[in-house]
């Protein structure tokens, strides 16, 4: 395991909190907000009174001054440090679904609400797991959490020191490595992205490194007709993963 832990300690929001309680991870305690008691904050008390997990009622003023989000909904849970997985653990997961695997690979997605929608558009779309580097970038925390409406506590996600090898790892397992580049004549709808795959979203500004690049087996561009010539990285992502979906669908 990937000792390197980098999480926030809460998740905040009714979504996050009911799919973090029907994940069955561990939840070390939940805070509501005192005299909260209508909607989806009743279901969250009676499946943490099941699960044995504490709760703790605080007044708002408190439960304000607790919260990292504006909009945590009178729920906060305290959870442990999120733990990241291995790379093998991914290509472990393709096998035990009996998938070619299918892996996202972030190239220095630095926004966590990015990062939080992409966990939550590749998730839906059946992605195997991601790869995000160490450093200059996103991690985990309390805002991807809840930007990608709990879909964290169901994707593998691995912290690797270096992309590029982490790349040639996959392309050793067997994985054709498709990246997202802008000078490409080859539009994503065109290229056939069935069989064991990995897509590579590059840096919301940058794009993907020259190395990391030049590691792809092809690339791909989303075709643009106005005047902005970019797309937010997690709409990108969001319609090639969806393509390669479509296509594994139909093979």
């Amino acid at each position: 395991m990937d000792n390197q832990k980098n999480y926030e300690d809460q998740v905040e929001g009714r979504n996050s909190v009911l799919e973090l309680l029907e994940s069955g991870k561990d939840i070390n305690k939940i805070f509501i907000t005192k005299g909260e008691r209508h909607g989806s904050i009743n279901k969250i008390i009676a499946m943490a009174k099941d699960r044995n997990i504490i709760i703790v009622e605080k007044d708002k003023r408190k439960m304000d001054e607790m919260a990292q989000n504006q909009n945590y909904q009178g729920v906060i849970a305290i959870v442990p440090p999120f733990e990241y997985c291995e790379i093998e653990d991914i290509l472990e997961e393709a096998k035990n679904r009996n998938e070619d695997p299918f892996v996202l690979i972030l190239d220095g997605i630095e926004d966590p609400h990015n990062l939080g929608s992409i966990i939550r558009t590749a998730e839906t779309a059946g992605v195997h797991g991601i790869i995000i580097p160490k450093r200059r970038a996103a991690s985990v925390n309390s805002t991807v959490n809840k930007t990608s409406a709990g879909a964290v506590e169901h994707m593998k996600i691995a912290r690797v020191t270096n992309i590029s090898d982490a790349i040639q790892r996959l392309k050793d397992e067997g994985l054709w490595i498709c990246g997202t580049h802008i000078s490409t004549d080859k539009y994503y709808y065109n290229q056939d992205l069935t069989g064991p795959l990995g897509i590579v979203i590059g840096n919301e500004g940058a794009g993907m490194s020259d190395k990391v690049t030049k590691n792809c087996d092809f690339l791909v561009k989303i075709p643009m007709k106005g005047k902005v010539t970019s797309l937010n990285a997690s709409v990108s992502t969001g319609i090639i993963i969806y393509e390669a979906l479509k296509q594994r669908i139909l093979k």
